[in-house]
């Protein structure tokens, strides 16, 4: 058997997050940020680019309505950034944020459809 030598960091390689990988995250951190999802809100989705060890982030999510919108893209925003970091030791320097419905407390009660 011979010599055990320790590698230096340089040679040890690299760790890559798949896209994919930070996308579930920024998916989930979205979800916790809105709290419960009614059945009837699709729940967020996201996807992600990764590179040189920062995200790019876009998050499609529904809300209801009326509501202060742009405190919850705001809570979405910090809390996605917040977890990747925390998970997956990147920054995350731009999240987008795509509201793709909103739904009136009223109408889904009613049952009467979209607001329009």
């Amino acid at each position: 058997m011979g010599e055990v030598r320790a590698v230096e960091p340089a040679g040890r390689g690299a760790t890559r997050i798949a896209d994919r990988v930070v996308a579930k995250i920024a998916s989930q951190a979205a979800r916790e940020a809105l709290g419960d999802v009614p059945d009837h809100h699709e729940r967020p989705s996201a996807h992600a680019v990764v590179h040189e060890g920062a995200a790019r982030v876009r998050v499609a999510l529904e809300l209801g309505y009326p509501g202060d919108i742009a405190a919850r893209c705001r809570a979405v925003r910090h809390r996605v950034t917040e977890r990747v970091r925390e998970l997956a030791g990147m920054e995350v320097p731009e999240v987008t944020i795509t509201v793709e419905r909103l739904h009136s407390a009223y109408t889904d009660r009613a049952g009467l459809g979209r607001v329009r």
